[in-house]
């Protein structure tokens, strides 16, 4: 049947089981709008009050649902309205396919209105893009996407359709998605090689990333957990992956991680790295990280071998198929002196400001009064930190926050589409009021589509985390970061149509969250907290564990 290159658009989303997709309309993307108007039984379209926060809304829902997220802009400043967030999950290897529309291709090179070269803005951080001025190649084009999007590791792709192809008219033939390639093939004498070097491991350590999520292999992570009797620390991208409560899992690692993952990291004869790249939020010091240790490193990713530590094993492949081949061949081991030496270095690290409002104790609260299903959206600071100190993690793809870009005005659309993508579910957004600002403007869509995000504000009325670092290292030249902002968060949340509170203490922060959780809408709860809270275990850029400041 023929079809315009917009209706193509629509067949192949419909191939890809798309259902849900994110945007911001414009000129140069009417065509396809308005094929989208004839799909929308079909095909749910979410306008945001911005293309940053459509994208970021399109990772969220990639996150938190396993899928492929989709976003829609048009040319020129809507394309580069979506860098930030096309960015944000290429740093974090989230699957999500960008579509934007530009000017018809004889006004190409002319620096006409609206036009932009997005392919060349996006080139270094998307997996793969595609610039399609010839309706020939557009169905091919947006399928290649989608398997890109997904094959291997993991990230985002676009696709820049001109105007005069989402006119043009093509025979189109409906086929079934490409099939992914195979994962990478590793041999069986590398696998016999790690299990008999984690065999004869005395006091081994997995510390795991987000790989691990992304490759649905938290069954094998807990079996080998628990068989070969080791102690695991996590990335903040692997979060929930194993539960709060399991007395082998050792918290965060790295440079707000817990002592005892830290200690345990250093202390080590054998490092079990899995789906994880060595940052440098971990590996502070690269040529002092895991130093008594022999490193295990399991990537699907050949690039990140070496790049950040050096390794002595490693196997390239997909986690969950690494893990079931080597399962098999691990002893049934005993660790519990070391596990008992490990876990002993677990404790609480706070600072004694008395008769506030504490991070962690608002967070616990939330928790405890929010089922295990709840899904935890962060911004990024401070408040992301304690979240991910505090939060009580219990599942996989729970908790949803910008890891490698670090980006400010990430949660809120982040959590709108999670919400979107887990209807069932309550989605609770812990924000600072420095992120929150960037990107409070999505209180208009969570408001029009009945969304009942709980947003938490730790207001301090700082940049928290530079603050901090201005506080301990810059002799407390606080340059442009106390903001003293008059926002008062309860009357915009009123204007925007959602319910706001303000609290000051614990007990009111529990009757409002108690509120908050009885509302069919958005609710913003504004928290003043203390300007002086710190984030700590702290170990300062380039440091090691003697260099870990806990109060």
């Amino acid at each position: 049947m023929k079809l315009t290159g917009s209706q193509i658009v629509m067949e192949v989303l419909l191939e890809q089981n798309v259902d849900t997709v994110f945007g911001y309309p414009g000129g140069a993307a009417l065509n396809v709008y308005d094929a989208l108007y004839d799909y929308s039984d079909k095909i749910h379209h979410i306008i945001t009050a911005h293309e940053q926060g459509a994208a970021h809304a399109a990772d969220g829902f990639a996150r938190s649902t396993g899928k492929t997220g989709v976003v829609f802009s048009t040319s020129g400043p809507g394309a580069t309205n979506l860098v930030t967030g096309i960015a944000t999950a290429y740093m974090d290897s989230i699957p999500m396919v960008a579509i934007t529309c530009n000017v018809g291709d004889s006004f190409i090179g002319r620096d006409s209105f609206q036009e932009i070269s997005i392919t060349g803005v996006t080139l270094p951080i998307t997996k793969h893009n595609y610039f399609v001025n010839r309706i020939d190649d557009l169905a091919d084009a947006l399928r290649n996407a989608f398997r890109i999007a997904n094959e291997g590791r993991k990230g985002p792709v676009l696709v820049d359709i001109t105007k005069d192809v989402t006119a043009a008219t093509i025979e189109y033939e409906k086929q079934e998605p490409i099939p992914l390639a195979p994962h990478p093939k590793f041999k069986q004498k590398d696998i016999e090689t790690i299990a008999r070097i984690i065999n004869e491991s005395k006091r081994p350590v997995i510390y795991f990333g987000g790989g691990v999520e992304a490759s649905d292999a938290r069954e094998e992570l807990y079996e080998l957990i628990q068989k070969a009797d080791i102690p695991a620390t996590y990335t903040m991208m692997a979060a929930g992956v194993i539960d709060c409560d399991d007395p082998k899992n050792l918290g965060l690692i790295g440079m707000h991680g817990t002592i005892a993952a830290n200690k345990a990291i250093d202390e080590a004869d054998v490092v079990i790295a899995l789906g994880t790249r060595f940052s440098d939020r971990v590996a502070l010091n690269p040529r002092r990280f895991a130093q008594r240790a022999a490193i295990i490193h399991i990537d699907i990713d050949a690039s990140e071998i070496n790049k950040n530590v050096l390794i002595n094993y490693s196997l390239i492949g997909d986690i969950k198929d690494v893990l079931q081949a080597l399962l098999p061949l691990l002893k049934e081991s005993k660790h519990e002196k070391w596990i008992e030496t490990v876990t002993a270095y677990q404790k609480s690290v706070r600072i004694p400001l008395e008769g506030k409002l504490r991070p962690k104790d608002l967070i616990e609260a939330a928790c405890d009064l929010t089922d295990k299903d709840t899904i935890y959206v962060t911004d990024v600071g401070q408040h992301q930190m304690w979240a991910a100190q505090y939060v009580k993690h219990h599942n996989t793809r729970r908790f949803i926050t910008s890891g490698g870009l670090g980006t400010m005005g990430f949660g809120y659309g982040a959590a709108i589409g999670a919400q979107i993508g887990n209807p069932d579910k309550r989605v609770v957004h812990f924000t600072g009021d420095g992120s929150f600002h960037m990107n409070l403007n999505e209180g208009c869509t969570a408001v029009s589509y009945d969304l009942p995000i709980i947003t938490i504000i730790l207001d301090n009325k700082v940049l928290g985390m530079v603050y901090q670092w201005q506080t301990v290292f810059y002799d407390k030249h606080y340059s442009q970061t106390v903001l003293n902002r008059k926002t008062d968060y309860v009357k915009v949340a009123e204007g925007f149509g959602a319910k706001g509170f303000e609290c000051n203490t614990l007990e009111e922060f529990k009757e409002a969250y108690k509120q908050a959780l009885q509302c069919k809408g958005p609710v913003w709860i504004a928290c003043n907290i203390d300007k002086e809270e710190r984030v700590l275990p702290m170990i300062p850029n380039g440091g090691t564990l003697e260099d870990m400041i806990v109060d």
